[in-house]
């Protein structure tokens, strides 16, 4: 019913009116999809001998409405690239870009990369066809229709929920569902209890909603929808942040600035790094071997053309198979270290008992200029998941995620804003790359990770920034869309010392008070063990050297200066005494003297 919906309804006109908000009458639409949808007439059917009750089109007309919403974005988009269509479809110039920018809604400040791809798509029809699409209704075909039951249309007549008395974790879901697959009439429906047991992320406080099932394999998985109280996120008024800056093989490295009240900036700590080399390293694998099999796939696709009874029409089908498997593993690992990640930043912002986020801006991260492998590299990483679930998550606690220009994070000094020298880290001389940064300017000598000083100037620019946070109309993300320079020469931070400890005059002397000998008193006695206190009495201090030479100490214990100042202790092996090296000493068993004769013979 929903493809057979969607279908029919598939085109600009239509799309335009349901992204309109107002029907015929000049009335606003309903927010729900299915109202919406019945406001304008779009109705469905089902099929001829299948009874259905009111609640299952509702079902259908949500999901249908949703997606012809979400159409209506990349009409806009599609529109655009192909009212701007440039001569070198493959490299704009600065005058095409604001020409195709100016004409997509939102196109200000939306990612190169995705115009990019809206261009490749188009430029594939092109080489196919002799000709540019339409729109993107014949660029795209009907949308494939998910298996899932969207019971946020029904009421209790379709489905209930509710939870335990005794346990807040478990949850009984009951439903209306066909006893056959094509139910002829109201009788062969049956109520199904299903017993469902929450996640300990869920609050036993929050109200629950019907979820969505979806049909994965051979299970059934609920999306479930709950709704608590939250702290508001402020635009405004923060003075500790954390600042989160991606890297290619490091994913993210942050950490946490505070603003005091006279403007200055401070660094809570020296940051941290997420690393998942491992998982990286998977998902590159699983690339290489995707686009292997794509390969062979389109080489099978050249040699058996239309032919559908042709001798590798078998194998192509189990390359298709093999595509949508890996395609599949990729989709779950990213969508787990997607999550992962986002946890970690949330979580240090939470440990810093930060009220902020700052990242970079998505849309200057666009992957070109470093090769094929690396540009490819680049384009598929997650960054746009992890940003989504940082909101998501980040939103449970009262903490806002802004994203901030990312123009000269890793070039400047987080200190001075001096350009940076980058050179291989001290620690790993054989690894290539420019990881480690150096400042030039001899009154700073900052040197450290360039992902740990990128944090450190995305924090200290949004944080001197926040007066300029907005929020975004279309998708109500907080953003800072420009750098004000007189701000941005504030965005340092101090360094962090104890102070100035340089001598400013005399040392003040200190009074003289009568102090008893060393050797004054005799040290308590000790059981005879390696550990305890020092024997008794230490080499004495004076100019008696001969007892002190005494000790077995060679010469060589310490390097003897061979002009100026020669240590008459160093001489004689009197240890430490007389500027000399501390060295293991050979004890001598020492006789035991009474504490006031004054002498150790």
């Amino acid at each position: 019913m929903v493809s057979g919906l969607l279908a029919e309804r598939w085109n600009c006109a239509d799309v335009e009116v349901l992204a309109s908000g107002h029907d015929a009458g000049g009335r606003k639409l309903p927010s729900n999809a299915w109202m919406a949808l019945r406001r304008l007439g779009w109705t469905v059917t089902a099929p001829v001998g299948v009874r259905v009750n009111d609640r299952i089109v509702r079902m259908v007309q949500e999901q249908a409405g949703r997606v012809l919403r979400s159409a209506s974005w990349r009409a806009g988009l599609t529109g655009g690239v192909l009212a701007t269509w440039p001569a070198d479809p493959r490299k704009r110039t600065p005058q095409e870009w604001e020409q195709v920018r100016a004409s997509i809604p939102g196109g200000e400040h939306l990612p190169s990369s995705v115009i990019k791809s809206r261009t490749r798509q188009a430029a594939r029809f092109l080489a196919v066809n002799g000709r540019l699409p339409v729109d993107v209704f014949e660029l795209e075909g009907v949308p494939r229709v998910a298996r899932m039951l969207l019971l946020a249309a029904c009421d209790r007549q379709q489905a209930t929920i509710e939870r335990s008395d005794t346990d807040p974790r478990r949850v009984l879901l009951r439903l209306q569902l066909p006893t056959r697959p094509d139910p002829r009439a109201y009788a062969d429906w049956a109520w199904v209890a299903c017993p469902i047991i929450l996640p300990p992320t869920v609050p036993a406080s929050a109200v629950l909603h019907l979820p969505t099932l979806r049909v994965i394999g051979r299970q059934v998985h609920a999306d479930m929808a709950y709704s608590h109280p939250v702290p508001k996120a402020r635009r405004t008024g923060h003075t500790v942040a954390v600042g989160v800056d991606w890297g290619l093989n490091t994913l993210l490295s942050a950490g946490a600035l505070r603003l005091h009240e006279g403007g200055r900036i401070t660094a809570l700590g020296a940051g941290g790094q997420f690393r998942a080399a491992g998982i990286l390293a998977k998902q590159h694998r699983l690339r290489r071997l995707s686009e292997r099999l794509h390969a062979k796939a389109d080489h099978y696709q050249r040699l058996a053309g239309r032919d559908e009874q042709h001798h590798l029409a078998g194998k192509l089908a189990v390359l298709r198979a093999e595509i949508r498997h890996v395609s599949d593993r990729r989709t779950n690992l990213n969508a787990a270290l997607a999550w992962a990640a986002a946890r970690w930043a949330v979580d240090q912002a939470i440990a810093s008992r930060a009220s902020v986020i700052y990242v970079e801006d998505l849309r200057s991260l666009e992957a070109k200029g470093m090769g094929a492998t690396l540009n490819t590299r680049l384009s598929q990483q997650v960054r746009g998941q992890i940003v989504d679930r940082m909101r998501h998550l980040a939103a449970e606690t009262g903490i806002a995620v802004v994203t901030v220009p990312a123009r000269n994070t890793s070039k400047h000094c987080p200190q001075c804003l001096t350009p940076l020298q980058h050179r291989k880290a001290p620690d790993k001389p054989t690894v290539a790359g420019w990881k480690w940064a150096v400042c030039p300017n001899q009154s700073c000598r900052w040197q450290g990770d360039r992902d740990h000083g990128a944090w450190r100037r995305i924090a200290a620019r949004g944080l001197t920034h926040q007066a300029k946070t907005v929020t975004d109309k279309t998708n109500g993300h907080m953003v800072i869309r420009a750098v004000v320079d007189k701000l941005e020469t504030a965005a340092v931070i101090t360094k962090s010392h104890r102070g100035d400890r340089s001598k400013t005059g005399p040392t003040r002397r200190k009074p003289s008070r009568p102090a008893p000998r060393r050797r004054g008193a005799p040290s308590p006695t000790r059981p005879h063990s390696r550990a305890g206190k020092r024997p008794e009495g230490h080499a004495p201090t004076d100019r008696r050297l001969p007892r002190a030479a005494h000790r077995h100490q060679g010469v060589n214990t310490t390097s003897t200066p061979t002009t100026g100042h020669q240590p008459r202790g160093a001489a004689l092996g009197a240890g430490f005494h007389f500027h000399a090296h501390a060295s293991p000493a050979r004890w001598e068993t020492i006789p035991e003297t009474q504490p006031d004769s004054g002498s150790l013979s």
